[in-house]
């Protein structure tokens, strides 16, 4: 940002742009800045930091938007500028100040769940009519107001789970090593929407804290951080970004690595904007809502959507594609559904936490 600056402008940043930039990446509002100016001065020159990126960037740019504009632009730099993508999580750290809010919950000795602050907002939910590939059951768009939540930095592990199946039942058991593909860090599948249900009450059992599965507004939200393009990161996708089958192309994407198997979830070291990785492949993941073929009807509030006197094996959301996937599976607004008994190896989850006030500010 200071070499933006300085090539437009001819100065290098000053101190006050440095804790505009800085607040404002961490979703402070002018009025919640405090930084010793007038609130007419610091929106004057907050415009103007916000008008030079966008000019830089061929762009508009905002105090709303930017975290995702300057994301995509680390995503091309990555493949304009030929930087490794093992980096490409790495760059967005190196050029956009300030990290994403988090606690860890521990879990015995050895693990821990990583949980993002994911800040308040409203988004279009669904897929906008030219979308390539996409299907019917993606829309209509609609506006939906998500209030902040925590949620899993990664899909649920091996590790972490086996820990959660020690813990005393609540409404059933749970198998500790249900994995097809074995391995501590790779996600935990073969598990059933009523096993990550049971999860989740066990942790929150042992923490105190409300741990529950993701709406699939708020999965929504979370998976595009501030984005409207298919994918987090851009246009489209390739396998050196994440986990699917690459013997197929997405949007005049190339063809990659097909891996017929689960990867480790910090793997390709990727985070979108609001710091949340894997949101793209590797494991199909729960939701806490009941399918529905459409969004006519959906709930607009950030919450489930679920029905009244159903049956115990009723269809549940799935979100973010599989390792067998095509890619246009992968994409943030597509969505599938399996009843909620099923168990095979796509199939995994993340949790949330819907009490932010609960944990201080790292």
């Amino acid at each position: 940002m200071n070499e933006f600056f300085h090539q437009a402008t001819g100065e290098p940043l000053s101190n006050l742009h440095q804790d505009i930039f800085r607040r404002a990446w961490e979703n402070y509002t002018y009025e919640e800045m405090g930084l010793g100016y007038s609130l007419g001065h610091i929106r004057e020159e907050g415009s103007k930091l916000f008008r030079v990126l966008g000019q830089k960037l061929g762009q508009p740019v905002n105090k709303r938007n930017f975290r995702a504009v300057l994301s995509n632009y680390a995503y091309s730099y990555v493949h304009s500028e030929s930087v490794s993508q093992e980096t490409y999580g790495t760059l967005i750290q190196k050029r956009i100040p300030g990290t994403a809010q988090y606690y860890s919950e521990p879990l015995g000795d050895t693990t821990t769940l990583e949980m993002v602050l994911i800040p308040g907002g409203s988004f279009l939910m669904g897929s906008p009519e030219d979308e390539p590939e996409r299907m019917d059951r993606e829309g209509p768009q609609h506006e939906v107001t998500v209030p902040s939540f925590f949620m899993g930095r990664y899909p649920v592990t091996q590790a972490q789970w086996r820990w959660v199946a020690g813990l005393s039942p609540i409404n059933q058991e749970l198998d500790p090593d249900p994995a097809h593909f074995k391995g501590d860090h790779r996600p935990v599948e073969q598990v059933s929407w009523h096993d990550a249900v049971e999860f989740c009450a066990r942790v929150s059992a042992h923490t105190g804290r409300p741990y529950r599965l993701p709406s699939e507004a708020e999965w929504e939200y979370a998976c595009r951080a501030e984005t409207m393009t298919p994918f987090h990161f851009g246009e489209t996708i390739t396998t050196d970004l994440a986990n699917y089958d690459g013997n197929y192309t997405y949007n005049d994407g190339p063809k990659g690595e097909y891996r017929k198997e689960t990867t480790p979830v910090d793997q390709f070291g990727i985070a979108n904007a609001f710091g949340l990785c894997e949101m793209h492949g590797n494991v199909w993941e729960w939701c806490a809502d009941h399918w529905h073929d459409s969004y006519e009807g959906a709930t607009i509030d950030g919450s489930a959507w679920v029905d009244q006197d159903v049956g115990e094996d009723r269809s549940y959301v799935l979100r973010g594609g599989s390792w067998s996937s095509l890619p246009m599976r992968c994409r943030s607004a597509s969505r599938n559904l399996t009843v909620a008994g099923a168990r095979n190896f796509i199939l995994g989850f993340r949790v949330v936490c819907s009490a932010p006030r609960l944990f201080p500010s790292p």
